[in-house]
């Protein structure tokens, strides 16, 4: 597949299971997003790689953050069972910091820009993953039990894997009219 067909080609697969990248795979996903733009070489992210029991540890921060927030059992018992929807998941923050040149908001558009490298890297190699965010990125208790920074931003958790399911090679090619406009 090119590097053309994958990004044309993009989709979230949310579906994973057992096998998730290992080895020189992993290490390819995680270098993709080392590649990510970044004005004035900051590197401003930081990866937290988690399967097997990291995965039951994240499933324990979830579960400890909804009943800290009083959440009510239904949202504890989906924020325990969360993490088991894919064999890895990689949590991605954005390590902001004061920068003459590089504004905040640039630093976590950077980080935005590794998560994709790594899901693109993960695809081009056989895996499927999503790139999900919501409401735990803002959470301080699970901020803290991921050891996030006061000025650092959670800007998604990549859940990797293998689909489940074979998805259609191509998907069909978006209208452009109400998104691109020329100067």
């Amino acid at each position: 597949m090119s590097a053309l067909e994958l990004l044309l080609n993009r989709r979230s697969i949310s579906r994973l299971t057992t096998p998730a990248p290992e080895g020189i795979e992993l290490q390819h996903i995680l270098a993709a997003g080392m590649r990510a733009p970044d004005h004035g070489a900051l590197r401003p992210w930081h990866f937290v790689v988690m399967q097997g029991e990291g995965i039951n540890k994240f499933s324990k921060l979830l579960e400890k953050a909804a009943i800290e927030e009083e959440l009510g059992k239904e949202v504890e018992e989906k924020a325990k069972n969360a993490p088991f929807r894919a064999p890895m998941i990689i949590t991605v923050i954005a390590k902001v910091v004061e920068h003459v040149k590089v504004p905040a908001w640039e630093q976590v558009v950077a980080a935005g820009c590794a998560v994709h490298a790594m899901q693109m890297a993960a695809v081009a190699q056989g895996f499927g993953g999503i790139w999900r965010s919501g409401s735990w990125t803002e959470d301080s208790t699970v901020r803290a039990g991921l050891g996030c920074g006061e000025n650092d931003k959670i800007v998604g958790f990549l859940y990797l894997g293998t689909p489940e399911l074979k998805a259609p090679a191509k998907v069909s090619t978006p209208d452009l009219t109400n998104f691109v406009s020329y100067f």
